[in-house]
């Protein structure tokens, strides 16, 4: 098994000078290459925060790279899986064309409706595993960092059955993941994700570089507080789901919590619409830069 774990890296890594790169050192004898780390913040538009326009047929995925860069001047994009038309080679090819001739990287691929990396079966684990290689496959080839994933956990199961499905879930990924240098993440879409403590308790186990929290700064509620919750997800977090919150003054909080955690990376936007991206945007540099 390739188990690059967080405590080899930070005993074996080393920094590369000028380039600001970590290179992990693998613990079987492969020729891969150093995987770069981000050294600075840069903003990213989620796919997501445009669904309805999507939806409605007024662009396609192969345009996302034209309209994060020409709507919004934006560096970034994050896929969502449900909105690619095909995923062919050719598909990819264009879209990689489009997003170089528009200079903007793409990030990640937000991984949907291919099952719950918490499942009560050892079949519905292996499937989800099984599921989600041919969007690691698509993310290696575009050149994105990760996907994201969901873990849930079906109603009622207990958090140590659930920490013991996932564990199983996740340590398989890697197998397939690490070896294309793609990180997989998992993000608060309810259920035993929403709970940071469990959240933690899992990355621990799995203990691996690849594997972290893409945290999702959703709205505070009464059963979520999304501070708390960033806190204890930022010595983990592969990227930042960032939303507006209710107020100015709190969103420049979590801004801060996350700059001044030592995370750099990208802060993709997932508000919904474009009103609310132009005032991401504009918060974000306020703040963050």
């Amino acid at each position: 098994m390739t188990n690059i774990t967080r405590r080899n890296f930070i005993e074996k890594s080393m920094v590369m000078g000028a380039a600001g790169i970590a290179a992990p050192s693998l613990l079987k004898a492969t020729a891969m290459e150093p995987t770069p780390k981000p050294i600075k913040d840069d903003i990213s538009l989620a796919q997501w925060a445009l669904v309805e326009e999507v939806n409605a047929g007024k662009w396609k995925t192969l345009d996302f790279p034209k309209v994060a860069k020409t709507d919004f001047g934006l560096n970034g994009i994050e896929f969502v899986n449900t909105l690619f038309e095909v995923t062919t080679e050719g598909y990819l090819r264009q879209l990689k064309k489009n997003a170089a001739d528009n200079g903007v990287t793409m990030v990640l691929i937000m991984v949907d409706d291919e099952g719950d990396g918490c499942s009560p079966t050892k079949e519905a684990r292996r499937q989800f595993e099984i599921n989600h290689r041919k969007w690691i496959d698509a993310a290696a080839y575009l050149g994105c960092h990760a996907i994201r994933t969901n873990c849930r956990g079906t109603q009622g199961v207990s958090k140590e059955e659930a920490l013991k499905y996932a564990i199983e879930t996740y340590q398989m990924m890697m197998e397939y993941a690490v070896p294309a240098k793609i990180s997989v993440l998992i993000e608060n879409h309810g259920g035993v994700s929403n709970d940071a403590d469990w959240m933690v308790s899992l990355f621990k186990e799995v203990n691996n570089l690849y594997f972290g929290s893409y945290p999702d700064w959703r709205q505070p509620s009464d059963n979520f507080d999304n501070v708390n919750y960033l806190l204890k997800m930022l010595p983990y977090a592969g990227g930042m789901s960032y939303r507006n919150q209710p107020n100015e003054e709190l969103t420049a909080k979590m801004i801060r919590l996350a700059k001044d955690s030592g995370y750099r990376g990208w802060y993709g936007i997932e508000s919904s619409g474009r009103d609310e991206i132009k005032k991401g945007i504009a918060l974000l540099k306020k703040y963050l830069f």
